[in-house]
């Protein structure tokens, strides 16, 4: 966010816990990326907070998360002290999530970090809910590479063996005809939290229906050899379509242009470990064991 637009952000998390009896009298910003993510004190409360234009549905995530909680999925959950809904406040949308202190001294090992993403998967199976397709995101990014006004700095080279490389990657998910299910979406170690009650995942406002394989290319090669019954096949062609994809776009996703604040076009560069740096939403970082 930009300055003035954050320190409103700020105002208006502290102004809602004040009105919902919580007492705060300081707010530690964990993230600023599309929406500001505060720690709220000496209440300890997570506030997220949107600005109303935001892409994504704040509701669905926060009721999404709401379910998951109540099947003992491995979530962060919403603060139990405030009503599980979002909160207006001068022009944007906040909902309270509890704060879980990160475990800094151990390292998460990749079969534990496989099972709670299987667990994950498991709940997710159960709800049924309207998101995207995982496809629409590469379409998404597709658009983006063939438009020169988006991308005015990608040389055509360049942007031929996107385009290639891209719709190479549709038609090889589509025609393997794995099954589909709810996904979270962007299951990468920034989105994971190691805690005290085992690893947590946050940030479900990019959740999309596919094949879990689409979840597991986010994820460390590690984690993802220890996810049970994945087609590893297609996991690294995801990974590695994304990564070469990625390593051409790197240039132009970090410069101020728009595809540089395109969040479909951020979302995705990040399976090639390249998108634009992000910190963890809820801690100051994830760690995972090599």
């Amino acid at each position: 966010m930009e300055a003035a637009e954050a320190r409103r952000a700020v105002a208006a998390a502290m102004s809602t816990a004040a009105e919902l009896d919580l007492a705060v009298d300081d707010a530690i910003v964990l993230s600023d990326s599309n929406r500001l993510v505060i720690r709220l004190t000496p209440c300890d409360i997570v506030a997220r907070v949107t600005p109303m234009t935001h892409f994504a549905s704040v509701e669905r995530e926060v009721e999404l998360v709401r379910r998951l909680a109540q099947m003992d999925s491995p979530v962060a959950a919403l603060e139990p002290r405030v009503e599980p809904r979002v909160f207006v406040h001068d022009g944007f949308k906040i909902a309270m999530w509890a704060y879980f202190e990160p475990v800094q001294s151990r390292m998460l090992p990749p079969a534990e970090y496989a099972q709670a993403l299987a667990r994950l998967h498991a709940g997710l199976r159960r709800i049924e809910v309207t998101t995207p397709h995982f496809m629409d995101r590469v379409a998404a990014t597709q658009r983006d590479v063939a438009s020169r006004d988006v991308t005015p700095d990608l040389a055509d080279t360049d942007r031929a063996l996107l385009a290639n490389t891209l719709r190479d990657l549709g038609r090889s998910i589509v025609n393997r005809r794995a099954p589909e299910q709810l996904l979270h979406g962007e299951p990468h170690p920034g989105n994971i939290l190691n805690t005290k009650n085992g690893p947590l995942f946050i940030d479900f406002e990019n959740t999309a229906h596919g094949p879990v394989e689409y979840d597991l290319a986010w994820v460390p090669s590690e984690v993802s050899q220890h996810y049970p019954d994945a087609d590893q096949d297609l996991v690294g062609e995801c990974r590695g379509s994304y990564s070469r994809s990625s390593h051409r776009i790197a240039g132009v996703a970090t410069t101020n242009t728009p595809a540089a604040e395109n969040r479909e076009w951020r979302s995705f560069t990040f399976c090639g470990r390249v998108r634009r740096g992000r910190r963890s939403t809820m801690s100051s970082g994830s760690a995972v064991a090599p």
